[in-house]
């Protein structure tokens, strides 16, 4: 998701989106005082992004689509419980 140097790395692969969102996790997670509130909202914002420019590019791939939203239904359950807090 991110490199060593902080800059967003485009996801493009199922597995990369599925590891990606446990990165995701893991980051919003973090204790790390490094890692402040604006970095969290823009991950989670580039995150969305790539995967919804994903949907769009395998809408005409239904196995592809239903791996791609099998992984936006955990992305909302996840900005669920960020809601929830």
């Amino acid at each position: 998701m991110f490199d060593t140097s902080g800059k967003w790395i485009y996801l493009d692969t199922v597995e990369d989106f599925d590891n990606g969102l446990s990165d995701l996790i893991e980051y919003w997670s973090s204790a790390d005082p490094s890692i402040t509130q604006a970095l969290k909202d823009s991950a989670l914002a580039h995150f969305k992004e790539n995967l919804e420019g994903a949907l769009l590019n395998w809408a005409d791939n239904k196995a592809k689509c239903k791996k791609y939203t099998a992984i936006g239904t955990e992305l909302a359950e996840f900005e669920e419980v960020i809601k929830l807090g």
